[in-house]
């Protein structure tokens, strides 16, 4: 005879038959798996039509899923950008705006310079971080690759690889670097322990790639090189498929595991990159800057048999990720968060409702860890096929030939037309420039003493 707790759960589950609860909410939770590219632009795979570079596995992934093309981060600079994923909070508001202090005010490695760093990594205590969310719903949470704030503990996460400041060498990821160029198995070990203990789990999987220093495997390298490109164009094409090997590893796992059906994957980058061809580094208009090769970013989300593949035009943010993520594994959502919760749209096809994106650049180096406006550079706006770029004067020390700040009037782009930002239609539409100033200002307001702009 069943024992009371059996029949209670009978009973409970015809009732939730009956009266039509969602499938997501009686069935276990899902997975779920975040794969963040670094230093990518938003061009450079097959799947966005890129001529040379081939990711097979992302193609994959890309076609079975939500598609987002017109996908960005609100600031193109890794720090701050994987902080919003975290927090679900702009860069103003969570407060770390830069990779680092500014060594201008203290030097590196004096007492003072480490109480900046540390007290930096502390604003990540002042919010629910996406992790410690999902803790809160019984999952198993483990990071590898990028993390800044500390060690993996400090955001939230059950298990990790990164040791974090004030550990020796605990910057941006120290151990968790080691991540997908020097194989997988810490993040297989891990699914296959959440498996065995029949635990939900979410994987933070950052690799630093194609982020330099770019040392492809030499047989992807050679699959590159040809007369007239650029030894250093070769090097970032193959890192950006070693990446999507190692994206490819991850989900045959997923596979090999049973769990692929019940497991969401979301796919973004961190910032863009534009490699120079000339050197080892990244060209102007890409990395730190609003324009379209610093922000914007493919975004997908994959879950099968519960999300219908679709390639949708709408634009989105990676501010929206922390809500979606949190919504669709059955937790509670945090007041005062500026992303969409994008979840019913994506299981309904609806559309998004909503007009405009918003976004914001500040110096790699933080002149005050107090003030934002400091190291503020840009605050930028995306409404239709309109872009408003706006250019401030915060301090910029040891990254200052990087931020092309030439333009001193706003910068308004057709990106309908105009995609590769070439043409600067302010003067031609200042009725236009107008009402989106309005809207940057009411969403993130600033003092005009920090301004080298006028509003029209």
């Amino acid at each position: 005879m069943p024992t009371p707790c059996l029949q209670f759960k009978a009973v409970l589950l015809l009732l939730l038959a009956v009266i039509g609860m969602p499938k997501m909410l009686v069935a276990a939770p899902p997975n779920i798996v975040l794969i963040l590219s670094d230093d990518q632009a938003w061009t450079d795979y097959g799947f966005m039509g890129h001529a040379a570079i081939k990711t097979p596995n992302l193609d994959k992934l890309a076609a079975e899923s939500v598609l987002f093309r017109r996908g960005y981060v609100p600031t193109a600079l890794c720090r701050p950008s994987l902080m919003t994923l975290v927090t679900g909070q702009y860069a103003h508001v969570h407060g770390v705006t830069g990779n680092d202090p500014s060594p201008k005010y203290a030097a590196a490695e004096s007492d003072l310079y480490k109480q900046r760093r540390a007290a930096l990594i502390a604003n990540i205590d002042r919010f629910k971080t996406l992790p410690s969310l999902l803790l809160e719903q019984g999952y198993l949470c483990h990071q590898s690759g990028k993390w800044w704030e500390g060690s993996y503990a400090r955001g939230g996460f059950t298990h990790g690889m990164t040791r974090g400041f004030p550990e020796r060498g605990g910057r941006h990821g120290d151990d968790g670097l080691e991540i997908g160029r020097q194989g997988m198995q810490p993040i297989t070990d891990f699914i296959d322990m959440a498996v065995e203990q029949k635990s939900p789990f979410f994987l933070w999987y950052a690799p630093f790639l194609p982020h330099t220093p770019h040392t492809p495997p030499a047989r992807l390298l050679e699959k590159y090189q040809q007369p007239g490109r650029p030894e250093t164009i070769a090097k970032y094409y193959a890192m950006c498929e070693w990446f999507d090997e190692t994206c490819g590893e991850l989900i045959d796992h997923l596979n090999a595991s049973g769990v692929r059906d019940n497991t969401i994957i979301v796919y973004v980058t961190d910032n863009g990159w534009i490699q120079n061809p000339e050197a080892n580094g990244y060209a102007p208009r890409s990395k730190q800057t609003p324009y379209e090769g610093g922000v914007r970013t493919p975004i997908i989300f994959n879950w099968p048999n519960h999300l219908k593949p679709q390639d949708r035009p709408e634009l989105i943010s990676s501010i929206d990720l922390f809500p979606t993520m949190v919504a669709m594994a059955g937790g509670n959502l945090p007041t005062g968060l500026p992303g969409l919760d994008l979840s019913d749209a994506l299981q309904s096809g609806a559309p998004i409702q909503r007009d405009a994106i918003f976004g914001e650049g500040f110096a790699h180096d933080i002149a005050d860890i107090n003030d934002p406006e400091a190291s503020l550079l840009y605050r930028w706006c995306i409404s239709g096929q309109w872009k408003l770029l706006l250019t401030y004067d915060g301090e910029v020390n040891r990254y200052r030939s990087t931020h092309p700040r030439t333009e001193k009037g706003p910068q308004l782009f057709n990106l309908q037309d105009d995609p590769t930002e070439e043409n600067n239609l302010a003067s031609q539409h200042p009725e236009i420039v107008a009402q989106l100033v309005d809207r940057i200002q009411n969403w993130y307001p600033v003092k005009q003493r920090k301004t080298q702009l006028t509003a029209p």
